[in-house]
């Protein structure tokens, strides 16, 4: 196997495992960060969107790691999900409306959508050998 294949596979496996560990437990935390993090979550439709996409797309990237060559097109998409995250943390924090773990998880983002970027640069030359 191709070294630019492993590096793909190994990069998806750990986005899509380290997601699950962070945002799964989110499902059961909505009361916690409205007393820790006021105001208060008044619309937890959102929340609770903003967590099932996001576990959806975790769940995209073990996919993509299954067969980084043969999901290519999909890295697209994965690469939009970890900037657009990334770039409103940091757009937030410049206005001061998010610090902490917001920030934190913006900034993993980031390095992960440039990662993203690379494998998919990266594959571009297996791609076309794929049938």
């Amino acid at each position: 196997m191709h070294a630019n294949v492993i590096y793909a596979r190994w990069l998806y496996a750990v986005a899509g495992s380290w997601g699950l560990l962070i945002l799964v437990p989110m499902f059961f935390l909505e009361d916690y960060f409205s007393r820790t993090s006021p105001p208060a979550i008044t619309h937890p439709e959102y929340y609770y969107g903003f967590v099932g996409v996001a576990v959806a797309f975790q769940l995209l990237f073990l996919i993509i790691a299954a067969d980084p060559v043969r999901y290519r097109p999909a890295m697209l998409a994965a690469i939009i999900e970890k900037f657009s995250y990334g770039i409103a943390t940091l757009v937030l924090y410049n206005h001061g409306r998010v610090w902490g773990g917001p920030l934190f998880g913006g900034v993993v983002d980031l390095a992960f959508g440039v990662l993203f970027v690379a494998a998919y640069v990266m594959l571009r030359r297996n791609a076309r050998y794929y049938a």
